[in-house]
């Protein structure tokens, strides 16, 4: 028999920090919990769930009896079922049975802190020791100055199940075979970083992630959560920074997870202009329940400690901090003070990012917020949501429609591609092109650049180099490097097989350029998000649809100058204003042959010439290679 002993882990103060939303660490508290009683081995169980008129742990150890194993109420009023039951080993499927006065019968729900659950369509969660032994000290305790904001950081995003499939062409790479052979491309391509898409367990492929159940569990999908660890550790030992996108914004409504856990809304707000996202057709977080508070910011810190994570990607947070977010008048109520913030997520994402930053040195907290919210990645103290960066959405949509036209009409249009250095220092950017930018019918990078073969792989690392050299941090995402020809499709592996022809083979190589240079060359990352690392030469040859600038660190032996040819004709003697006299040398061209360039005969080493021009008194005379960037460095 598996009956439960009377047992609790929580203290007063737990209970008091749980109910007030300041305890951040409730996976040390809540779910399942190998534990040792007056000899017995076995597990203590608690779940939270305030409206239950009884709740049993049920599982192949009790043969899902619900009157076997029934946990006790806590008598503090804190909604807390719990207790000890004997035997319960290592791997043993559980959920929790939950009665409730409001709902007829009984529910069975996987456990909100279960730490690893069974593979998909399957839903019951499974008891697991967190053991691991780290072999990344070295990445842990230089990691404030790897991820300070004033070095490099250009990221991979991945979708883990399609990145690369084994020979059958169906089945995904596990954890550990990711740990080889992922690793081993993206030390290749330079990357800093990778960002997975969300690795936390969801029951429906398609959401890729984004529908969460599981916020303390790493999928299945690919293995065990020590192998998941595993996978972490060797990007470390490889030196490559992880991110985890991370989805506190809303949930699904599978009846074996969050929703109505207990009959009632326990973790989702029960007003449904609050409660409901009608995008997603999910439930949104109560950002106003304490309890719900301790989850969120509990689940953020479980990544970053148990799982050494270097960096959390918080999607969606236009629509956590915006009342009317996709609603119309009527479908939203506005907060205390007339407006369409909403005050207590925005409350909880400050509050999640002092306490994360503060408990976990060197990590960084990104923010996907597409909308002009002011402050988003400034401090907390100086009015700001506190977060380290944010992406940079406008830059993404003008630049990609800038390089969709023909390049004939692009001097009617360069306003699109210089205007984003307007505000470009008001927070601190991350440039992405990433995942959303290549589905839902948008096809893939390469076939929005215009023109015939040539032309479009052009443009294409025309592209890439513009975002290398644009001030902020940078993210790309899987297939981009390959030119895929192909929409990404998360049910198949990558187009691997493109890298067999040269155009493919250049972009690929221009990415591995660029990763290297933008690491290299402190100009291009000392001032991310300081005006004091860039300034223009030129923005205004519309007609010639060409651009110029400099990107600068505090040693002026370290200043590049950067020029875009952005149409198809080469330019003889074209001059640019310069601020250093003396000779500039070539360090990257984009039309190099090695690239699948034209290979066009441009100056490599040039002195300057006494000229006013560009508000400069010296000039270089340059041949401009077409549709390409050039980058020279002072001698």
């Amino acid at each position: 028999m598996a009956e439960v002993i009377a047992h609790s882990l929580f203290t007063d103060f737990d209970i008091s920090l749980f109910k007030s939303g300041k305890h951040f660490k409730l996976y040390e508290k809540f779910g399942a919990h190998p534990y040792s009683l007056n000899g017995q081995v076995g597990i203590y169980f608690s779940v939270f769930a305030p409206s239950a008129s009884a709740v049993s742990v049920v599982g192949n150890f009790n043969f899902w009896d619900g009157e076997t194993s029934k946990l006790n109420v806590r008598w503090d009023e804190s909604g807390i079922w719990e207790g000890f039951v004997p035997g319960v080993p290592h791997g043993e499927l559980y959920k929790f049975r939950i009665w409730s006065d409001l709902v007829e019968g009984y529910k069975d729900k996987a456990d909100p802190y279960a730490f690893y659950s069974e593979l998909k369509p399957k839903t019951s969660s499974i008891t697991w020791t967190m053991d691991y032994q780290w072999n990344d000290d070295a990445w842990m305790s230089n990691r404030p100055t790897r991820q300070a904001l004033d070095q490099p950081f250009s990221v991979y995003e991945v979708h883990l199940g399609s990145w690369k499939k084994k020979a059958n062409g169906e089945e995904s790479l596990s954890y550990m075979e990711l740990a080889t052979e992922l690793v081993s491309y993206v030390k290749e391509m330079g990357y800093t970083h990778v960002e997975f898409l969300p690795v936390m367990e969801h029951p429906f492929d398609q959401s890729w992630g984004y529908q969460v159940t599981g916020f303390f569990a790493p999928t299945s999908r690919f293995g065990n959560p020590q192998e998941l660890m595993h996978l972490i550790d060797a990007l470390h030992q490889a030196e490559i920074g992880v991110i985890l996108d991370w989805v506190p914004a809303h949930f699904p409504s599978d009846d074996f997870a969050l929703a109505r856990f207990d009959g009632s809304c326990v973790f989702e707000h029960p007003d449904v202009r609050k409660g409901y996202h009608p995008d997603w057709k999910s439930y949104i977080f109560n950002y106003e329940r304490a309890e719900v508070r301790s989850f969120l910011i509990s689940s953020a810190f479980f990544w970053l400690e148990l799982y050494h994570v270097d960096a959390l990607r918080v999607d969606a947070v236009s629509s956590m901090i915006y009342l009317d977010y996709s609603r119309e008048a009527g479908e939203w109520e506005p907060n205390e003070f007339g407006g369409n913030k909403y005050l207590a997520a925005i409350s909880l994402l400050q509050e999640l990012n002092v306490a994360a930053y503060q408990e976990f040195p060197g990590i960084q907290m990104i923010a996907e917020e597409s909308t002009s919210y002011t402050g988003v990645s400034k401090p907390v103290d100086h009015g700001g949501l506190g977060f380290g960066m944010k992406w940079m959405m406008g830059w993404m949509h003008d630049t990609l429609d800038y390089f969709s036209k023909e390049s004939a009409w692009r001097k009617y249009h360069q306003n699109e591609l210089t205007f984003s250095l307007v505000y470009a220092f008001s927070e601190n950017f991350m440039l992405p092109l990433s995942h959303d930018e290549v589905v839902h019918g948008k096809g893939s990078i390469i076939n929005r650049m215009p023109g015939d073969e040539w032309q479009r792989f052009s443009n294409l690392r025309l592209l890439y180099s513009y975002m290398f050299t644009h001030p902020g941090t940078k993210l790309n995402f899987m297939g981009n490097e390959l030119g895929q020809y192909n929409e990404w499709n998360s049910n198949s592996s990558l187009d691997w097989h493109l890298l067999e022809y040269a155009p493919h083979q250049g972009v690929q190589q221009c990415i591995k350029a660029l990763n290297g240079l933008y690491k290299s060359e402190s100009s291009l990352h000392k001032y991310s998000f300081d005006g004091r690392g860039f300034a223009w030469i030129d923005y205004s040859d519309h007609e010639n649809s060409i651009m110029s600038f400099i990107r600068k660190s505090d040693d002026p032996s370290d200043t590049l100058i950067v020029i875009f040819n952005l149409t198809s004709v080469p330019r003889e003697g074209y001059e640019i204003g310069t601020p250093q006299k003396g000779k500039w040398h070539l360090i990257y061209n984009s039309d190099e042959a090695q690239y699948f360039g034209s290979g066009y005969e441009v100056i490599t080493t040039i002195n300057t010439q006494e000229k006013r021009l560009h508000r400069q008194d010296q000039i270089l005379s340059l041949r401009l290679a077409p549709l390409s960037c050039m980058i020279y460095k002072a001698d």
